[in-house]
């Protein structure tokens, strides 16, 4: 069971219980493209359908995308997405992994990440049909909803070349604390950014070296 929908140019069958892409990801994924460039290496880490990945083999070229995910489930969507949009078997590797664990010592030229965010306080805010048709491991971010993100921010710059770019979304009510965060973290270059609802929804990251 499952459905498939358009996300920018690429169709995208999502598996019952997965993640369902959302219009605001569609949105910052467009701009973040802009951004990029085709013969490079790059990591959708949190992936889910792989919608951002396949869009990003799409619309590249001469990119490679590297994918992970915790769920097996999601792993197995991603497969199903690649074939579904005819992308070469040679422009992508598929990772079952928690964060960055799975993943060695690799550096990428981009990393893409839609990690879960929604914090416990904000249950009561989230519909019915993501409660109960979405796995809570897509979404869930723990008691604030910063917790997976953190351990993300805590790896990732040690998986980017010099001169990459890490680009993530949030929820617009985390941009104070992630700002903090990321300070601490010890990244010295980055900006925040609204989505079409003119809400805080991403960052863009700069390699610091």
């Amino acid at each position: 069971m499952g459905k498939i929908i358009k996300f920018l140019n690429c169709k995208i069958f999502v598996k019952e219980g997965n993640f369902f892409p959302r219009i605001e990801t569609e949105f910052w994924v467009k701009k973040a493209l802009k951004k990029v460039k085709s013969k490079a290496q790059f990591l959708d880490i949190f992936s889910g359908t792989g919608c951002i990945g396949i869009v990003i083999l799409k619309n590249k070229k001469k990119a490679k995308v590297t994918f992970a995910d915790i769920d097996k489930e999601a792993i197995e969507n991603i497969e199903f997405n690649l074939k579904l949009n005819k992308i070469e078997k040679n422009r992508y590797s598929l990772f079952l992994s928690d964060i960055f664990e799975n993943l060695g010592s690799k550096k990428y030229d981009y990393i893409f990440a839609n990690p879960p965010y929604v914090a416990k306080e904000l249950l009561k805010e989230v519909s019915f049909e993501v409660l109960f048709t979405e796995k809570k491991i897509c979404w869930y971010g723990g008691k604030k909803g910063i917790e997976i993100l953190e351990k993300f921010l805590e790896k990732a710059k040690f998986h980017l070349k010099r001169g990459g770019k890490i680009f993530f979304e949030f929820d617009f009510s985390q941009k104070e604390i992630l700002e903090k965060i990321l300070k601490e973290k010890g990244y010295k270059k980055f900006k925040f950014f609204k989505d079409q609802f003119k809400k805080w929804r991403f960052a863009e990251i700069l390699a610091n070296c």
